[in-house]
């Protein structure tokens, strides 16, 4: 099993609250071989809703590289996605590392 850590900006129950009730997170950071990842978290009904508004307005959609797509948005869902990512794909080799001189490393929360 590959070993990970897990963090965010805001770890607050109101921050989890928002996130599962509008369906998505994007202060998620993780820590694996040497490098910081930042994801987005979407789950199912969010991610139809902005295809469907997008294509609407724009006539196109264009998916964030780093969605991961999650049955629901809590930090549990977050991290048992993010563990089967790093076991049975190779979905961290296809993403960009994040530059972590622009990332103030004391905001950060560790989840796991």
């Amino acid at each position: 099993m590959v070993s990970f850590k897990l963090y965010c900006l805001d770890n607050s129950e109101l921050a989890q609250y928002e996130s599962r009730s509008k369906g998505y997170r994007e202060d998620i950071y993780i820590y694996v071989n040497g490098d910081y990842y930042n994801v987005c978290a979407y789950d199912i009904i969010r991610l139809t809703q902005d295809f469907e508004s997008e294509f609407e307005h724009y006539g196109f959609f264009s998916i964030e590289p780093n969605l991961i797509l999650v049955k629901e948005v809590t930090l549990n869902a977050i991290k048992e996605t993010i563990r089967l990512l790093l076991t049975d794909t190779r979905y961290f080799e296809k993403i960009k590392t994040v530059d972590i001189s622009k990332i103030n490393l004391e905001e950060l929360k560790q989840l796991l």
